[in-house]
C-alpha cells in the first residue's frame, strides 16, 4: 500500500514559521516512553495480507506478525486499529491515535517530511496488474512493455505513490491514458480483484503484494515492471525518536533476522497460509467473522449486548473450537467446568447452539448480579468477564482488599485489578479479609485486557451500522436512556 501526502499537510509544510510553532506545540507527545509506560503500542492497519487481517477470529498479516514479535520481545502488547479508509492515517497518527503506520509504506522523499521511517524490511518494484488474454482472444494482448499503456484506462489509488508515478510516466512518454483515481476505502487488492474480474483493465501494485494475489486470481499477469526497487518501512510520528530507535535495533538485530526471515516466507512464497485470506471468515472477504455468527447474534440480541463482544469472549475461551478441552477439563465453546455445564443443561456433546445459548445466559445472569452492587455499567462488564474468568470469590477478595488499602473497590483498572494480582503475595492472601487464599491473578488481569483489545478489533474488521466509539458504547447507550427517563 503506498501512501501520499494531504492537502491539509502540504499547507503546514508550507505555512509560515510561526504558524508552524503554534502547530508544532499542540502536537500530541508519545514516544517510547509512553508506550513502555502503558506497555501498549497502537498500529494503524489496512485490511490486507501485506498489513493485518482477521482469520476465524485470529489476528494476521505479514506486517502484523513483525510488529507482534516486536511487541512480544518487549515485553508491551500490540493493539491494532484497522484503518478502512487509508487517508486518514496521518491525521490519527498526528493525533496520538496510533504509533505506527502498518501498510506497506514506500519510502519517498515527500514522505519523509511528514513522517520518520524505520529500517527497511522489504524491497521490491512497482509492477502493472492485468487479466491474461484468453487464447480466443484476438484484440486484447498482454502489455510488455510501458508504451503499449497508451490510451489505455487505469485505475490507481489518488493518494499513493503508485498515482504519482503513473501520472509521470504520462507525461513524460505522451500515452494519453486515462488515469482513474480511486479512493482511500478501495485498497490495492480490491482494485487487483478488480481486475481479475474484468471491472476494469488494469491498476498497479507493488510486486511482493501482487505475488500474494496471484494465489488466489490465476488469471492475472504482474511480470512488468514500472519502477525501480523500492524499499517499504514502518511510518512512525515525527519525534518520536526512542521509538525508531527501539523499533530499528530490533529489526537491525542479528538475533531476529531469522524470525523476519520465517515471516516473509509465510506471506510472501507459501500459499497456505495466505489463501486464508480469501476464505471464508476472513475480514478481506463478505463479513463473517466465524461460522456460528448467527447464533450469537441471536443470543447477543437477546440480552443486549454486542455479538462482537460475545466473539470475543469466545475466542479467547477457545477460538470459536467447539471440541476442545483443557487441561482442567473444561470444554467447548465458553470452555465451561463440568459442574457448571450441568447447571446450564449442557454436556460435551452439546451442539454449538445449545453451548452459545449457555455461556450468553451465563455472562447475562453475572452480569445483572454485578449491576446490583456496580451501577457503572461498564465497570459491571469489567467484573463479568473477571467473574466469567476466574469465578467471583477471588475477585471479592480482591475488593476487600481495595477497601482495606483504599482503594476503590468498584473500579476494575487501576485498583480492584491491582488487588487481585497482589493476591499471589503472601503479605495480601494471608491478610485476614481474604477469604479464598492464594491467587495467580495475571491471568485474570491480562484476560481483561485482551478481550477488550480484540472486541475492538473486531469492531473495526466487522463494522455495525450506528457503532459507537469507546470501548462499551452499547453499555453507555443504555445509561444515558436510563439517565434520560
Amino acid at each position: 500500500m503506498r501512501f501520499w501526502i494531504p492537502l491539509f499537510s502540504l499547507l503546514i509544510i508550507f505555512s509560515c514559521s510561526e504558524e508552524v510553532e503554534i502547530i508544532e506545540e499542540e502536537k500530541c507527545q508519545r514516544d517510547w516512553e509512553e508506550i513502555d509506560q502503558d506497555s501498549v503500542i497502537t498500529v494503524l492497519a489496512e485490511n490486507s495480507p501485506a498489513s493485518y487481517f482477521i482469520y476465524r477470529g485470529r489476528n494476521m498479516g505479514f506486517e502484523y506478525e513483525l510488529l507482534y514479535e516486536f511487541a512480544k520481545d518487549m515485553d508491551i502488547r500490540i493493539q491494532i486499529r484497522m484503518v478502512n479508509d487509508l487517508d486518514e492515517m496521518l491525521e490519527l497518527l498526528d493525533n496520538c491515535e496510533g504509533d505506527i503506520i502498518a501498510c506497506h509504506l514506500t519510502v519517498t522523499d515527500q514522505r519523509k517530511s511528514l513522517l520518520d521511517f524505520s529500517t527497511s524490511y522489504v524491497q521490491t518494484h512497482e509492477v502493472l496488474v492485468q487479466r491474461i488474454p484468453h487464447d480466443t482472444d484476438t484484440v486484447n494482448t498482454l502489455i510488455s512493455e510501458i508504451e503499449q499503456l497508451k490510451d489505455k484506462k487505469i485505475h490507481v489509488w489518488k493518494n499513493s505513490s503508485f498515482y504519482e508515478h503513473i501520472l509521470k510516466i504520462n507525461e513524460n512518454l505522451n500515452l494519453n491514458m486515462t488515469i482513474v483515481p480511486t479512493e482511500g476505502d478501495l485498497i490495492t487488492e480490491e482494485l487487483i480483484k478488480q481486475v481479475s474480474t474484468g471491472e476494469i483493465d488494469y491498476t498497479i501494485a507493488d510486486e511482493n503484494v501482487a505475488k500474494i494475489d496471484l494465489n488466489f486470481y490465476d488469471n492475472i499477469d504482474i511480470s512488468l515492471k514500472v519502477s525501480e526497487q523500492q524499499e517499504i518501512a514502518f511510518g512512525l510520528r515525527k519525534g518520536s525518536g526512542r521509538l525508531l530507535d527501539t523499533l530499528n535495533h530490533w529489526l537491525n538485530s542479528k538475533e531476529n533476522q531469522s524470525t523476519i526471515g520465517e515471516v516473509k516466507r509465510k506471506y510472501f512464497e507459501r500459499k497456505n497460509l495466505t489463501n486464508k485470506a480469501n476464505k471464508e471468515f476472513s475480514s478481506l472477504q463478505d463479513g463473517a467473522l466465524s461460522p456460528y455468527d448467527d447464533i450469537i447474534k441471536r443470543e447477543s440480541a437477546k440480552i443486549g449486548w454486542d455479538w462482537r463482544l460475545i466473539s470475543a469472549i469466545i475466542y479467547q475461551e477457545s477460538k470459536f473450537e467447539t471440541w476442545k478441552v483443557s487441561w482442567a477439563g473444561a470444554f467447548g465453546i465458553f470452555q465451561f467446568m463440568p459442574a457448571t455445564a450441568a447447571s446450564y443443561g449442557i454436556t460435551r456433546n452439546s451442539s454449538a447452539d445449545a453451548q452459545i445459548k449457555a455461556g450468553v445466559k451465563k455472562l447475562n445472569k453475572n452480569f445483572n448480579q454485578w449491576l446490583e452492587e456496580i451501577p457503572d455499567s461498564s465497570e459491571c462488564l469489567k467484573f463479568t468477564l473477571a467473574n466469567f474468568n476466574s469465578g467471583r470469590a477471588h475477585i471479592d477478595d480482591a475488593r476487600a482488599l481495595c477497601e482495606k488499602y483504599e482503594k476503590n473497590p468498584d473500579v476494575w483498572d487501576g485498583h480492584v485489578n491491582e488487588m487481585l494480582l497482589n493476591l499471589s503475595k503472601p503479605k495480601y492472601y494471608r491478610d485476614e479479609v481474604v477469604k479464598n487464599g492464594y491467587c495467580r491473578g495475571t491471568e485474570t488481569y491480562e484476560y481483561i485486557i485482551e478481550v477488550i483489545q480484540r472486541f475492538e478489533e473486531y469492531k473495526a474488521a466487522f463494522p455495525e451500522p450506528g457503532d459507537r466509539p469507546g470501548l462499551f458504547g452499547f453499555y453507555e447507550q443504555a445509561d444515558q436512556d436510563q439517565t434520560e427517563n
